[in-house]
């Protein structure tokens, strides 16, 4: 299939020039041109199609091709900064009978030249970025689907119906036997009795009586026969040890 051709910058307004031949290898000067006439005024376009790239000069109005500049590396002798100047560059043109020529071309501001570096270096990292990552060698896709017979444990927390999670709380019936409810602890900070006992010192604990001796305190040890309990010397003998 054919690759489409990107634009990856177009300037409005460029120059074109003739240049002397090249006298030395100290470069080309914009100050040996006649920058005040230049040969040719356009529009500039670098685009690219696929790994190539070039700088198209076009008519302004018709976009008829001027001349051509195929780029296959920058910085390269295709494109050539000068010396003197940042506004200003030497194009190595081509047609299609393979035919060259070198041309200068420039911009009326600085900043249209450095849109055209940008663009050529931003473009030449990209191929080499793509060229590095076709170049490595395939990796085994991962395999997260489970082999034959293998599995796997789950941890989770449920949740009792009556929606306890192990709380510290105490449930406990209401004193009308309505249902449950929380108890607040009382003010000396002891828990309460459970449901359905007496406190101390109630009728409940009352020792009984035993109507056959008639002794209400038949129950209890007195405190002569008490071997642990010592008894005062001033104590009466009918006192009865708790």
């Amino acid at each position: 299939m054919d690759s489409y051709e990107s634009v990856l910058l177009v300037k409005p307004e460029v120059f074109v020039f003739n240049i002397p031949p090249r006298s030395s290898n100290r470069g080309y000067r914009a100050a040996d041109w006649n920058l005040a006439e230049p040969s040719w005024t356009g529009r500039m376009r670098l685009i690219s199609k696929g790994n190539e790239c070039a700088i198209k000069l076009e008519d302004k109005n018709s976009g008829e091709l001027f001349a051509k500049c195929p780029i296959e590396t920058y910085p390269g002798v295709a494109i050539e900064p000068v010396t003197d100047s940042s506004r200003y560059f030497v194009l190595r043109i081509q047609d299609d009978n393979g035919r060259m020529a070198f041309i200068g071309i420039g911009f009326g501001d600085r900043s249209d030249s450095f849109d055209l570096n940008v663009a050529l270096q931003d473009h030449f990292k990209w191929l080499k970025k793509e060229k590095q990552i076709s170049e490595e060698p395939n990796k085994p896709a991962l395999d997260l689907g489970f082999k034959e017979g293998e599995t796997i444990k789950i941890n989770m927390k449920i949740t009792k119906k009556d929606g306890s999670e192990g709380s510290s709380r105490t449930k406990l019936k209401s004193g009308n036997g309505g249902g449950l409810g929380l108890l607040p602890p009382p003010p000396s900070g002891k828990l309460p009795a459970p449901p359905g006992s007496s406190p101390a010192g109630s009728p409940a604990h009352a020792p009984k009586v035993d109507n056959t001796t008639g002794e209400s305190w038949g129950e209890f040890a007195s405190a002569q026969g008490s071997a642990t309990t010592p008894v005062p010397p001033s104590a009466n003998s009918n006192w009865v040890q708790f």
